[in-house]
């Protein structure tokens, strides 16, 4: 059967059909899924009903997987990559009741130095109403900002931080936790750029969300919130968001280099079951490299740094991220 893929909106989200995770996907079709992923952000494949075994193969199919989360313990003890999100254990166990009630839009595992490329997720229970997973298009979003706002955030870097949500997991394990091959017993804040340009593509997207990222560095307090809460309302409006109605069985895996995402919690307290593997990301990068920001002296309160001065500290630096500058030109407005 062909591979039959099926746009959900305009700029994010296609339905695949035709591929059977479980089983063995030649090259030439995981490329395309590759390819298709980084264009459309989130794939949903139906009906596909992974057990962990078979959901841990899957996600081999685009990557590296990490462990279940930096934090988090995994499903068991024969599944280390498997997460288990389910809601009534989230509601009655203190230990997760903050992953509950604070659950907002979020770009997964943020506040590490190397955020995951992506996941994918797999309906196990699903309520019988309600329960829907929202996603955001952070590159599209980011392309319909007004031109001085993108020349403002271009520039900018803002801190991740997971203190808040896991800190409480980190008290009650003192042996920590482990990402990256590195084992850590406490959380410290990451800084990442406000504008993230995609590894693959070169296109240009926020990177920025309302679980982690705590401040923008170089901004008074009341100037980072204020412009925070611009780029969340901004990115959050709906023609910049696709939303799945979970049934038993899907599949979603999303790049989690241009989107966040959000759990809907309008389910009461019927049981939601969801299975979630993560595959290994890298350092992000943004259209200002931090190298470069330091060697031409600069700092985000005065002002945007133009383009020549960055090229030319850029050139005095050497290296790849001089040429991989020059060539990362601000994509042509979409039609």
């Amino acid at each position: 059967m062909p591979v039959e893929l099926t746009p959900l909106t305009g700029t994010i989200g296609s339905a695949v059909r035709g591929v059977r995770l479980a089983d063995a996907v030649e090259g030439a079709t995981v490329a395309a899924l590759r390819a298709t992923l980084v264009d459309r952000k989130v794939l949903v494949f139906p009906g596909q009903h992974l057990d962990p075994d078979e959901l841990v193969r899957a996600g081999r199919l685009f990557g590296e997987l990490t462990p279940a989360h930096p934090v988090l313990p995994p499903l068991d003890g024969a599944h280390p990559e498997v997460l288990e999100i389910d809601a009534t254990r989230s509601r009655t166990d203190p230990r997760y009741r903050d992953e509950y009630e604070q659950d907002t839009w979020h770009t997964d595992v943020s506040f590490m130095a190397d955020p995951p490329l992506g996941s994918l997720l797999a309906g196990v229970v699903i309520p019988p109403a309600g329960g829907d997973t929202a996603f955001v298009d952070l590159q599209a979003a980011y392309a319909s900002l007004s031109a001085p706002v993108q020349v403002l955030v271009d520039g900018l870097r803002a801190e991740h931080d997971g203190r808040k949500e896991f800190d409480g997991f980190l008290r009650d394990n003192p042996e920590g936790g482990v990402w990256g091959g590195r084992r850590f017993t406490v959380l410290e804040p990451v800084v990442h750029p406000v504008v993230r340009v995609h590894p693959e593509s070169g296109r240009r997207g926020l990177f920025v969300n309302p679980t982690f990222t705590t401040r923008i560095v170089g901004l008074s307090r009341l100037e980072s919130a204020g412009l925070l809460d611009l780029l969340y309302r901004h990115a959050t409006a709906a023609e910049h968001t696709f939303r799945h109605r979970w049934a038993e069985g899907d599949v979603v895996v999303w790049d989690n280099r241009s989107t966040m995402h959000l759990g809907v919690r309008d389910y009461g307290d019927h049981h939601r079951v969801l299975h979630r593997v993560t595959v290994r990301g890298d350092v992000p990068v943004g259209v200002v490299p931090a190298a470069a920001v330091h060697a031409a002296g600069w700092s985000p309160c005065r002002g945007p740094l133009p383009p020549p001065q960055v090229v030319a500290a850029l050139a005095h630096l050497g290296g790849d991220d001089a040429e991989a500058h020059q060539h990362r030109e601000r994509p042509a407005p979409e039609a």
